[in-house]
């Protein structure tokens, strides 16, 4: 039996509103791409009559649209609980203009990707190479609205899909936002093998409730570590206190 020789203490780290919309975003990811697969290159018994409800390729499409529209607003969401949520879901952690952030980026690097090091990194939220990477998966998640509602812009009557219609001749034709939006696709599934793999990775190598935190949304942190991000936070407070007053 191994025991811990560190004191660990409890910290809820991930809101529900958080993990509400990371288990939406994985589901609407994956009926996207399976649907996406299907309506890219049909299998042999599709019919050729024109696509509609008496179809089931028309079924399909009609899924894939529906998971569409989820998969955009639970974005919007997202964006909007940068702002509102608790300090690890805020914008101000993905983008690094700190120079602590910077040097984070490279320990978790020797970690990672060097494997030159296995000491746990101290990040109770996402560390920072987690999050400019996120950053960037967010402006993949954009850009994948916007060419899918661009092209769904021509053959909808609805009003929403149509305020994308610009989109297309800006980014050079449909066959260019199509190219774009299936390869965003296959970004997505890459995505989603490493960050599977790096979520359980940190588990065993950090032992602090990494995957089980993203259901219940508490980690199992040092004492040491977790003293040292209270006085942070507090002093946090206090500065954006004082800016308020001046």
């Amino acid at each position: 039996m191994k025991t811990r020789k560190k004191r660990l203490v409890e910290i809820y780290v991930w809101e529900l509103p958080v993990r509400f919309f990371h288990w939406l975003n994985a589901l609407c990811i994956l009926i996207l791409c399976i649907t996406g697969f299907i309506i890219a290159d049909p299998p042999a018994i599709m019919t050729e009559t024109e696509a509609n409800f008496s179809y089931w390729f028309g079924i399909i499409r009609f899924i894939h649209f529906v998971a569409a529209f989820i998969f955009f607003f639970n974005f919007i969401f997202r964006l909007y609980w940068g702002f509102a949520g608790n300090r690890y879901a805020r914008w101000n952690n993905f983008v690094p203009l700190k120079k602590a952030q910077w040097k984070e980026i490279w320990e978790v690097i020797k970690v990672d990707v060097l494997m030159i090091k296995n000491k746990p990194v101290d990040s109770i939220g996402h560390n920072a190479l987690a999050c400019i990477i996120y950053l960037g998966v967010f402006c993949a998640f954009l850009l994948q609205s916007i060419t899918g509602f661009g092209l769904y812009a021509k053959m909808s009557e609805s009003i929403f899909p149509k305020l994308f219609a610009w989109t297309i001749p800006l980014m050079g034709g449909g066959l260019v936002a199509r190219e774009i939006h299936h390869s965003l696709m296959w970004f997505f599934i890459l995505f989603a093998l490493i960050h599977v793999y790096l979520v359980f990775y940190h588990d065993y190598i950090e032992q602090r409730g990494e995957a089980s935190s993203i259901i219940g949304g508490w980690k199992f942190i040092e004492e040491e570590i977790a003293e040292r991000e209270e006085v942070e936070e507090k002093a946090e407070i206090i500065t954006q206190a004082a800016r308020k007053d001046e």
